[in-house]
């Protein structure tokens, strides 16, 4: 392996106009996908990969058709940093805080000033990051999982051609007939099959136990894992078919359409997330926790050589001086947040993304949301009532702690083949710039009446449905929470401490066998149909595995990459056209 320290004395093309260019679209294409299936499940993708097949694709058709300049490894870690980051703009605040700013508020920000803020918040995560890569990643050897995939992937495709053009080929497939199934379902309305039961005078289909024809999430489903999957189908049967009809039987929520094929999802959704939101917050804060005293306790005393600097000292300092400045200016400017509280929501901010980005490096899993929870509650003591700074200072630390952690998986990779670090610093910049822009317009695009439209069977919106809670609660105390819920988040609350603590202190092979709490919880906040995808996608990636491990562990990945790109670019194309064919549409 080239050490990294040495790597920019290699010569070979690496920061050239064409792969920062090449990353800025690609991430710009990926974007939506991630914007989409946020709202859709809360979830995303981590888009280095596919990036990275799109490019080397794009660039071999090209000098097979035009003779141009071979595509590097180096230049395509280049484009894999820059569309990544681009794809991870979702932490900024677009599937969450800003969301449930408006439904709470009224308050929305216009193109313009939405893509200055999301830019804000996230960059000021890639100078925290440049920080921090030297201890993380060169003293500390924290492993940064994604980035490992991502390396052993790029080195694969560029080493044998005929595997990347196999893996690029499954993946348009997989897109193609994903958007196919999309279009066929908004021109003939696919139908729905839902078993023949009732529940307390409720219909399967009335609770949301049908089939949906949605290969999008079938593709989160492949790469969620077995556990997960079925932690979501058991959710949904005690959300869905237990909690839902209890709660309209005694009367604490009223019943839907007495049409049966009519989902009542509207009217128990917004009982259902309370249990299920503080079940996922709690198992989320203890986990972290649980994690970060792990973390500092392994935490390496051995003596390391001095690191090359990544940054000269005053570049990093005057970077970070900057990003802070600006941070601050943006929630006074656009928010009328006080000086002070948006001073703290910054320092608090640093210190939260360096946490979030130690438990991803261990984990592979960005604690976003606990680490906005810990922000939420905080501000919530400090200035109790204030919805905006509740959700807005939690919004800087959300980018901040997702961007820090994108760029440091990243790093890893080009750790792994001896990139340039300050190279991929610059890509990154300049992804988050494309994944601003962009994202912001097909957020604005997609959702253009937050209260309307989101927190429904189409738009569950789960990730909003946790922050407009908590904010709920900080504003207005417990009158925010419905009749009947206090008793079930207190159970909740429970089984996620329990689940989170039985999962860090049992064998691993005892662990893997309890329900994911997270996955549980996410249960009660989307549609049953939505976790029945989820679950099926789960099951047949676990059935693949044990009968085509091969085939599985080279394949799959890029076919649920297919998946998810093709439904929400269709879908995100719909919605496009529906607003240029009828432009007082929102």
């Amino acid at each position: 392996m080239t050490s990294p320290d040495v790597a920019a004395a290699v010569p070979r093309p690496e920061l050239t106009v064409r792969a920062v260019v090449t990353g800025m679209l690609i991430g710009a294409l990926l974007t939506p996908c991630n914007v989409y299936s946020g709202l859709k499940i809360g979830w995303s993708f981590n888009m280095s990969i596919a990036a990275g097949l799109l490019g080397f694709g794009w660039w071999r058709a090209s000098q097979w058709a035009f003779g141009t300049r071979p595509w590097g490894l180096y230049e395509n870690n280049i484009n894999q940093t820059a569309a990544s980051s681009s794809a991870s703009i979702i932490s900024g605040g677009l599937v969450a805080p800003i969301p449930a700013l408006t439904m709470l508020t009224g308050q929305s920000l216009p193109w313009p000033y939405l893509m200055v803020w999301v830019f804000v918040v996230s960059i000021l995560g890639v100078v925290v990051a440049a920080g921090l890569r030297n201890q993380m990643l060169v003293r500390d050897h924290l492993t940064f999982p994604a980035g490992v995939a991502t390396a052993e992937t790029i080195r694969e495709i560029h080493s044998h051609g005929r595997e990347a053009a196999q893996r690029l080929r499954v993946l348009i497939l997989g897109a193609v007939a994903a958007g196919s199934v999309k279009l066929a379902d908004a021109a003939f309305m696919l139908p729905r099959l839902a078993p023949p039961f009732a529940v307390q005078g409720a219909s399967a289909a009335n609770l949301g136990f049908v089939l949906d024809p949605s290969l999008l999430m079938v593709g989160f489903g492949t790469i969620i894992g077995l556990r997960a999957g079925l932690s979501l189908l058991l959710g949904a049967v005690l959300a869905w078919g237990i909690l839902g009809p209890a709660v309209v039987a005694r009367g604490w929520v009223p019943p839907g359409p007495a049409d049966p094929v009519i989902a009542w999802f509207p009217n128990l959704v917004e009982w259902l997330l309370w249990p299920g939101v503080t079940l996922m917050v709690a198992s989320a804060l203890a986990s972290f926790a649980i994690a970060l005293g792990r973390s500092w306790l392994r935490r390496s005393v051995d003596a390391e050589p001095a690191a090359v600097p990544v940054l000269p000292r005053r570049a990093f300092l005057a970077g970070l001086a900057v990003t802070m400045a600006m941070a601050v200016a943006a929630q006074i400017g656009l928010f009328h947040i006080h000086l002070t509280e948006a001073v703290l929501a910054v320092l608090l901010s640093y210190v939260l993304a360096v946490v979030a980005a130690r438990v991803s490096g261990e984990t592979g899993i960005t604690p976003i949301g606990a680490m906005g929870k810990i922000t939420q509650l905080t501000f919530g003591v400090i200035s109790p009532g204030n919805v905006v700074t509740n959700l807005m200072s939690a919004n800087v630390t959300g980018g901040a702690a997702g961007q820090c952690a994108d760029l440091l998986h990243d790093l890893r990779t080009g750790q792994l083949i001896g990139a340039t670090p300050r190279f991929q610093i610059i890509a990154q910049a300049f992804g988050v710039l494309a994944g601003s822009l962009v994202g912001s317009l097909v957020y604005l695009l997609l959702i253009p009446d937050p209260a309307a439209m989101l927190m429904t069977a189409e738009w569950p919106a789960p990730a909003v449905a946790v922050w407009k809670a908590v904010a709920e609660v900080m504003g207005r105390g417990v009158e925010a929470i419905p009749h009947g819920a206090v008793p079930a988040m207190i159970l909740g609350g429970g089984a996620g401490l329990v689940l989170a603590i039985a999962e860090n202190v049992l064998p691993p092979k005892f662990a893997k066998m309890l329900p994911s709490a997270t996955s549980v919880g996410l249960a009660f906040v989307i549609p049953a149909w939505n976790s029945l995808s989820l679950a099926l996608g789960a099951v047949a990636a676990a059935l693949l595995a044990r009968f085509a491990p091969e085939w599985t562990k080279r394949r799959l990945i890029a076919v649920a990459a297919g998946l998810v790109a093709g439904e929400s670019l269709v879908g995100v194309a719909m919605a496009a056209a529906s607003m240029f064919a009828f432009p007082g549409h929102g």
